[in-house]
């Protein structure tokens, strides 16, 4: 056989395990697609947290660890809201920390985004901040090639420090929220590309 009638056999390999690999979906890891919650209250909408459904409820939820157990995962509504058009389509979206407890002594902080649509709120995933971390702003980037990021800071520990001790190193993150998927980007602060 040539090398030629090789390669070519080789590519079509490697074609077709693309093509299937490409269609396999990983469902269990990928919550279905969510819907607008009617009404206007963005603290009653339903948000992604650790590939997990949560609807909030006057911005609470509670949920048990597992069947039977007396330990509850707790997610709570914290605020430092920043209202701004994440997606420009000329509507107030609303952008906020959750915060989720889950049974143990941790306090793990969430950035999620409420876009707001013509059916009502439609939340986003959660962006993890850290574990007792001490929030500071959220803001709109002021960097003028960034369009409809946002900008999260907060104080958090060196690597070297217990949990215990208290946060004291400013950490900033520049988000954009993906509108079709509703889930977050990581955006760094000073790329010379664009961020559209």
């Amino acid at each position: 056989m040539s090398v030629r009638l090789r390669s070519v056999g080789m590519m079509v390999i490697l074609a077709l395990v693309v093509l299937v690999g490409g269609c396999s979906s990983n469902s269990e890891n990928q919550p279905e697609e969510q819907a607008a919650v009617p009404g206007t209250e963005y603290r009653n909408a339903e948000y992604v947290i650790e590939g997990q459904r949560i609807k909030l409820a006057d911005g609470l939820a509670e949920a048990d660890t597992s069947p039977g157990s007396a330990s509850r995962i707790v997610t709570r509504y914290f605020g430092n809201e920043l209202k701004t058009d994440l997606n420009g389509d000329g509507r107030e979206d609303v952008v906020f920390l959750l915060t989720q407890q889950r049974g143990g002594s941790g306090t793990f902080f969430y950035a999620v985004a409420a876009l707001n649509t013509t059916a009502g709120y439609l939340g986003s995933d959660g962006y993890l901040l850290g574990d007792r971390i001490a929030p500071q702003t959220t803001v709109v980037s002021r960097n003028p090639r960034h369009k409809n990021v946002i900008v999260v800071n907060y104080g958090d520990r060196r690597p070297d420090e217990p949990m215990t001790a208290r946060p004291s190193v400013g950490k900033s993150v520049y988000l954009k929220l993906d509108a079709e998927t509703v889930r977050w980007g990581i955006v760094v602060p000073d790329f010379e590309g664009e961020s559209r």
